[in-house]
């Protein structure tokens, strides 16, 4: 066990990696909170914590993020913070330095749906939560936890995994922001994989089909359909994908032993994308 500037006692010693999270109060991030603390590391869970009020659904509360942390055990801290806000993301990732010695994965799952009518018509309010939190967050994400992972010592394992969607590939009628967005995630993960050439570190994405979450059941809204579960049709599975099951991709993306992987977006999808 070391110590940090101001006394506090840190994990870099024991070995074990630390990742901060995005969108971790439900659905995906939560999911992925677990996972990684299942599997031995810690983690700053970071969430807004609350409504935006360009958005006609809730977001995650404050009590759902200390409800995940405590599912997550000792390993996981707490931590209200907006991805779009380089500052206080940027806290987070003091927090695992200061906490736990260092970074190894930055996770930026943070995202929003928002659409339902064509383009043209989308109210500007949405159109714009859209494109900051899917878009702008994750690049937020990518530049405060970058440094962070280069202040590992080579050779290092750092990890740098955004959630996209099969929007970003698929045309979707309602859903023209939200798709470049996720996109626009796509092209950021190849575009950071070529600038952490020869780090070390690499950058990549996931890109889920429909999957259990508060956000499928907007979108179930948005196209007046009675229950997300109408859209299992769409998958070769013919079911949802499950949060856990994003979790268990971005797990093994998060792995020492995935080095030879970056600047890829992974399909989980059920098969939707074919």
């Amino acid at each position: 066990m070391t110590r940090s500037g101001d006394g506090a006692p840190t994990d870099h010693a024991t070995g074990r990696p630390v990742a901060v999270v995005t969108g971790a109060a439900r659905g995906i991030g939560a999911a992925v909170v677990v996972a990684l603390a299942g599997a031995g590391w810690a983690v700053v869970a970071t969430d807004v914590a609350g409504d935006d009020p360009r958005l006609p659904y809730r977001l995650g509360t404050r009590d759902e993020l200390e409800d995940v942390a405590a599912a997550g055990g000792g390993s996981v801290v707490p931590l209200v913070a907006d991805t779009c806000d380089p500052a206080a993301l940027r806290g987070a990732v003091d927090e695992a330095e200061r906490r736990f010695g260092g970074l190894d994965a930055m996770v930026a799952v943070a995202g929003v749906v928002g659409g339902g009518v064509p383009l043209w018509e989308m109210e500007e309010g949405a159109l714009r939560a859209v494109l900051d939190i899917d878009l702008l967050g994750p690049v937020v994400a990518a530049r405060v936890a970058v440094p962070a992972l280069l202040r590992r010592p080579s050779p290092r394992r750092g990890r740098f995994v955004a959630v996209a969607s099969t929007a970003a590939t698929r045309g979707m009628p309602g859903l023209a922001a939200y798709g470049a967005a996720k996109a626009g995630v796509s092209g950021l993960v190849r575009g950071l994989a070529a600038d952490l050439r020869g780090t070390g570190i690499t950058a990549n994405a996931i890109s889920p089909g429909s999957t259990d979450t508060a956000g499928l059941a907007e979108s179930a809204r948005l196209y007046g359909l009675p229950s997300p579960l109408d859209f299992a049709i769409q998958q070769p599975i013919e079911r949802l994908i499950q949060p856990a099951e994003i979790a268990a991709a971005v797990l093994w993306l998060a792995d020492a032993g995935t080095g030879a992987v970056t600047g890829t977006t992974i399909a989980v999808d059920g098969g939707l994308a074919l």
